[in-house]
């Protein structure tokens, strides 16, 4: 963290594996104070980019035309977030050390020595006047780590507890943990599926992008024999981590493969096991990782369904409750762990990424595309 005492402002902008949407914030970092968002925006995917994304999670035609052009387009969507942030805060670009924009991952493939995030930062740059860091995960990956996840730092730096034993849960598309024990390295892993297979079945079946609150899949049964199916059919439930994964795994065609021999199942009870398949894997790797836990903070869009919040608490037994309750914004996290590492790759820190990854050393995660 810099000593001085003059705050220093970045924006952090994430568009997840969701595909929704995409979130930004504007946080002040000082020496005496934990950071803090200051202005925070959220702007829908439009449709034809969130499905040229979600296409080129597969092998397709013209694939690096399309690549290239979606990531012009992300940067532009970027840009207008960041232009809302300043207007919002009150802030000029040259009040802004450096933006720091994840991309949209389209691959995630660590175990073959890669992870692409499609990005435009020196678009992006050229269209704010700010400082741009991206391609954050290569690094990792280079020195054999996963890549992912970076999170588990920023939560170690807001909910640490020296008496409680917590874990952040982030509930996006795809679910991941922040082990925070007394004593120990923070430790984290993605744990499967969190809205991923959800959003797709509503989609589907209530023509929306989610179900909102989850009330269509809370009026609905879970289908034990379906659920357990599931649970011992994915080899990535048991693996030990550092892991890491994406919809290179959990995808329509897993669904699809994985429903074979139960169309006698309504949409609205598989819904609601879905609902289950991600409270039963998070709920069995925190378990097995984490042992005993006394709180759960859950962050991201997932944060929102009642259903899932209610049944992760009757499967952990412990207090479980959106990070709302820490006045922070639960899909602004995401977004803000790019602005505090934009802050750290500025401050030439090396960040203690084995623990989490699985890399052979601390890297600093970034590369920079001055303004």
């Amino acid at each position: 963290m810099d000593t001085t005492t003059k705050p220093e402002y970045f924006i952090g902008l994430m568009s997840g594996t969701s595909t929704d949407g995409v979130d930004g914030v504007i946080a002040k970092f000082t020496a005496s104070e934990r950071v803090k968002i200051i202005a925070q925006q959220s702007l829908g995917m439009p449709m034809a980019l969130r499905e040229t994304f979600l296409a080129l999670n597969q092998a397709g035609e013209n694939e690096l035309e399309r690549s290239y052009l979606a990531a012009n387009d992300l940067a532009r969507l970027y840009a207008q977030c960041c232009h809302a942030l300043l207007t919002q805060a009150k802030l000029k670009a040259e009040d802004i050390v450096a933006i720091g924009a994840h991309g949209q991952t389209v691959r995630h493939r660590p175990d073959l020595g890669f992870t692409v995030q499609l990005n435009a930062p020196a678009l992006l740059a050229e269209l704010t006047g700010i400082n741009v860091v991206a391609d954050f995960r290569s690094r990792d990956v280079a020195a054999a780590g996963q890549g992912a996840p970076f999170a588990p730092l920023l939560h170690q730096a807001l909910f640490s507890s020296p008496e409680k034993h917590r874990v952040v849960l982030n509930l996006g598309g795809i679910a991941n943990i922040t082990i925070l024990k007394p004593g120990e390295a923070v430790r984290g892993f993605d744990t499967g599926p969190a809205n991923v297979f959800m959003d797709m079945w509503a989609e589907q079946h209530l023509s929306l992008r989610y179900d909102p609150q989850g009330a269509w899949g809370a009026s609905g049964e879970v289908q034990e024999r379906l659920l357990n199916y599931w649970l011992n059919s994915e080899p990535y439930f048991k693996a030990p981590p550092p892991k890491s994964t994406g919809r290179d795994l959990f995808n329509a065609q897993w669904l699809a493969q994985r429903l074979v021999g139960f169309n006698d199942i309504s949409p609205v009870d598989i819904m609601a096991t879905l609902r289950a398949l991600t409270t039963h894997s998070v709920a069995q790797a925190i378990q097995e990782h984490a042992g005993k836990i006394d709180e759960l903070f859950v962050c991201g869009g997932g944060s929102r369904n009642t259903a899932m919040l209610k049944e992760l608490q009757s499967l952990l037994a412990c207090s479980v409750e959106a990070i709302e309750a820490y006045d922070i914004d639960s899909q602004s996290v995401e977004s803000l762990a790019f602005a505090w590492l934009a802050h750290a790759f500025m401050q030439g820190q090396r960040l203690d990424f084995p623990a989490l990854t699985g890399s052979r050393h601390a890297t600093i995660a970034g590369c920079l595309y001055p303004k």
